[in-house]
């Protein structure tokens, strides 16, 4: 089911390659978020105590979590061998 704003983002990413380029992006972002966030919550940890388990400041944790940072394949990397988890990247 195609949303009112999945319609606006296509039609606008088809106009404009920079939209298309900052909205592709952000969904990156969110799809981060959301697995880094599914990650800590199954350890049943917060933020603060996941950011020392994965090495990293609470800071970063959240501005993942949130979706605003472009978070490297490494920086992801590094928080799957803290975990003892494989991290796993697709193309679709």
């Amino acid at each position: 089911m195609t949303t009112k704003i999945d319609a606006y983002i296509a039609q606008r990413s088809a106009e404009d390659s920079a939209f298309a380029k900052q909205a592709t992006q952000l969904s990156l972002n969110m799809d981060a978020a959301v697995a880094v966030r599914q990650l800590r919550k199954e350890q049943a940890l917060t933020q603060r105590a996941f950011a020392k388990l994965v090495g990293k400041p609470q800071s970063t944790i959240a501005r993942i979590e949130a979706g605003k940072m472009n978070v490297s394949v490494q920086v992801l990397g590094e928080i799957a061998t803290a975990v003892n988890k494989q991290l796993s990247i697709q193309f679709i």
